[in-house]
């Protein structure tokens, strides 16, 4: 049975604490969905590789014409509202990884890519990220794009001169857990006044959460933000803190880069898509990084899907495409072109992956960039992570950067997770 307009609308925005009144509005001026011969997919800038993209319409180009339209602004809600309103719905629409949770339970109103043949390709994709497009039900609603392997970055000439390991797997191993990197943050600092490990604690504890197999809410619909494993992470970023290896210095401001450039920030805990935001923000520094392992084990931030609505008029067609955009030489195409890094570990070997990068020091990254992704921890992910996550995730920032007492901060994260649970149906 397909969900009301109200229905739907109310499913879509359970990830998020306050619904997102402008975005809805915004959503009813959009593209005209499929007709006849055309076929329509949405998806948002940088979401796919423009190349492969333009390679898919040529490709296809006598049998269907291929519409790819980037959406802006709420993707999200204009797809939800256009989805709701059952008209100029397009056939193929991209799912953000964080979104992906809150589409599950509206399963319905996508096509079980099963039914097409999904099961025959499950081995060439990451377990883990093909476990995120399965709805409750058992059917798979999207197709994996990319993921977001976390990995240390780091310039290797200031931890020298601080007298730590600077060789990437020598950072990896001795800085391999969170107690050795920490120590490494105070030797660090010690060694070279002004300097920091970490620019900010929030880092630690995303990347925490991201390397177990829980979040916030179970699949019995509890909330379990208040358990011992976000617990862990909290005080763990916490500890960071007190230890003073984390920088004062707002990350993106004048101050952060001509701090990293100097080489007061030479590390960061990101995912490998901010590889690029590193070369965009920091050209001055070429040469001058490298990748190791993040510290903990594997975690993940971000990746994307594909998926086929039931409005569109020929799905199989519709499947052929996706699996070929996302077949592994063009998931290493979109890596180039657009730091989307692959979900088919047959990408990692190809030549196009293994070149030395420069300013990496000519360090071949996929050799950590791989192995990370191959070892995240599959975790259950609920509609409702996003909405019960925040006011955990905006407590631990006024820790990092307001100085706000911790056990203030938990309190009270706590206060408004139990007020939005009550509005979310989640228990307690």
């Amino acid at each position: 049975m397909r969900l009301s307009r109200r229905g739907l609308l109310r499913a879509g925005l359970a990830g998020t604490a306050a619904t997102a009144l402008g975005g809805l509005a915004s959503g009813c001026a959009v593209p005209t969905g499929s007709s006849g011969r055309n076929m329509v997919l949405w998806y948002w800038s940088g979401g796919l590789s423009d190349t492969v993209v333009k390679n898919a319409k040529a490709r296809y180009g006598s049998s269907v014409e291929l519409d790819a339209i980037q959406i802006g602004g709420y993707y999200r809600s204009k797809l939800i509202t256009t989805m709701a309103g059952n008209a100029h719905i397009p056939d193929i629409a991209g799912l953000k990884g964080e979104d992906m949770a809150s589409y599950l339970p509206n399963s319905d109103q996508f096509v079980d890519l099963r039914t097409l043949g999904a099961d025959k390709l499950k081995s060439r994709y990451l377990d883990w990220k093909w476990q995120q497009g399965v709805a409750p039900d058992g059917s798979l609603v999207g197709f994996p794009i990319d993921v977001g392997p976390v990995v240390h970055y780091y310039q290797p000439a200031v931890f020298e001169k601080a007298g730590l390991a600077h060789e990437p797997n020598d950072v990896s191993r001795e800085l391999g857990t969170w107690e050795q990197f920490f120590a490494a943050g105070e030797q660090l600092k010690k060694r070279i006044p002004g300097t920091y490990i970490l620019t900010d604690v929030g880092s630690v504890f995303e990347m925490s959460i991201g390397q177990s197999t829980t979040r916030f809410v179970d699949e019995d619909r509890n909330f379990i933000g208040d358990g011992t494993n976000v617990r862990t992470c909290w005080e763990r970023a916490v500890e960071a803190k007190r230890r003073g290896i984390v920088s004062n210095i707002v990350t993106g401001t004048p101050d952060s880069i001509s701090a990293t450039e100097k080489g007061k920030l030479p590390s960061q805990l990101n995912a490998s898509w901010a590889a690029g935001d590193l070369k965009l923000a920091y050209p001055k520094t070429k040469g001058n990084w490298r990748v190791a392992g993040c510290p903990g084990g594997p975690s993940n931030v971000g990746g994307s899907f594909l998926a086929i609505t039931k409005a569109c008029r020929e799905p199989e067609r519709a499947f052929e495409i996706i699996t070929w955009m996302l077949d592994a030489d063009n998931q290493a195409q979109g890596f180039v072109e657009a730091g989307l890094f692959p979900s088919t570990p047959a990408s990692y070997e190809l030549k196009k992956l293994r070149e030395p990068d420069p300013f990496f020091g000519d360090q071949i990254t996929m050799d950590v960039f791989g192995p990370a992704a191959e070892k995240i921890p599959v975790a259950f992910n609920s509609p409702y992570d996003v909405a019960l996550g925040q006011p955990i995730r905006d407590e631990i920032k006024n820790v990092g950067v307001l100085g706000k007492d911790p056990k203030k901060a938990w309190e009270d994260a706590m206060s408004k997770c139990r007020r939005i649970a009550k509005h979310l149906g989640v228990s307690i």
